[in-house]
């Protein structure tokens, strides 16, 4: 377990933002993860967890605790059966199944962060969530002081949401256990309609993974979604605002507002979301309709180039611009259609 000392936090996030951590202790198995807690929670010592960095917005004042980087390694297939390690690459994991010929989780291929990370957003992208797949898991109960298995209904996943969302300062992910597909080398059923006009087949039908996996990195490229230093569109934590879902009242109110800023014959993105005649609604549709476009802002911290839904530090941002910059689309667009955006990364010493 390693040990530094007002440790600089920016180059553990994907943002590149954020101050320094008054202690940095790096654990590279199960049991130094939860010497770490236990030892932060027996001192009072706030303690900042910290996976593959891609969904964190650390504040300039940096963190007064300890940050815990978990760094465990592990990824163990039996069968159809795949238990990864908190630590474990994400999209490097998800490489690894296409290649042993399982199907389930091939689009989520080139999401940022690491495994651990996954359940606690229900991390989804392209038709797939890993709440579809995850059986178990495996975490440290920082309130009963225990090492705890909880199954996918514990685990009370909803959309980009779950139990370890809803209580953030009370468990940590250890490990993460999926049940996958053996469809003779073919992918899940494509479910986005995106991809499956890039693939070139109708809703439902497989594929073979690889290709699967590479039309989705692909998709993401070109939204500047796959990390890659050298470009600022990904210097991002990816989509900044989940979508929007509305009841069926809110929903007949967000159309009057179209129809008064847009014109009646514009309609805006919809999909039912399951319960009570809810409508999810695209953020990017509405970043972009509230003038926000592409490349919007002039300082350090703008829109990508490539999507509206990311924010990203073209190289010299502070997490204030940042920020700002967030704040003044979730006031455009509450101003333009009366929705409310919420931030998808977890903001950690500051708020919108």
């Amino acid at each position: 377990m390693q040990l530094l000392l007002d440790a600089p936090l920016a180059p553990l996030t994907t943002f590149r933002l954020g101050g320094p951590a008054e202690r940095l202790v790096t654990a590279v198995t199960d049991d130094e993860v939860i010497a770490a807690v236990r030892e932060a929670d027996a001192a009072g010592t706030p303690l900042l967890i910290i996976g593959g960095g891609s969904n964190l917005v650390i504040g300039d004042k940096g963190f007064d605790g300890t940050a815990l980087r978990i760094a465990t390694e592990g990824f163990v297939l039996d069968g159809n059966r795949l238990e990864l390690a908190a630590g474990e690459v994400w999209t490097d994991a998800v490489a690894r199944t296409v290649e042993a010929g399982l199907a389930g989780i091939e689009c989520l291929a080139g999401i940022p962060g690491s495994a651990g990370a996954t359940p606690i957003q229900n991390v989804g992208a392209y038709g797939q969530d890993v709440s579809a797949t995850v059986t178990e898991v495996v975490a440290y109960d920082r309130r009963s002081g225990e090492t705890v298995t909880l199954t996918n209904a514990e685990c009370a996943f909803s959309y980009r949401h779950s139990l370890f969302k809803e209580h953030p300062e009370r468990y940590v992910v250890l490990r993460v256990r999926f049940e996958l597909e053996d469809a003779d080398g073919l992918s899940a059923p494509i479910k986005y309609a995106e991809t499956a006009r890039a693939l070139g087949v109708e809703a439902g039908e497989r594929v073979p993974l690889a290709r699967a996996r590479e039309t989705v990195l692909a998709l993401r490229a070109g939204k500047g979604m796959v990390l890659d230093p050298a470009d600022h569109d990904t210097w991002s934590a990816g989509s900044f605002f989940t979508n929007p879902i509305l009841t069926a009242g809110e929903y007949e109110t967000f159309l009057t507002r179209v129809a008064e800023r847009l014109g009646a014959d514009v309609t805006p993105p919809a999909y039912p979301a399951g319960r009570d005649g809810a409508v999810k609604t695209s953020a990017a549709w509405l970043i972009d309709k509230a003038g926000f476009t592409k490349g919007y802002g002039s300082g350090p911290a703008r829109i990508s180039t490539k999507h509206t839904l990311a924010l990203t530090n073209r190289g010299e941002a502070t997490t204030e611009d940042l920020l700002a910059l967030a704040r003044e689309v979730v006031a455009g667009v509450h101003e333009a259609f009366g929705i409310t955006l919420v931030n998808e990364p977890v903001t950690v010493g500051v708020a919108l």
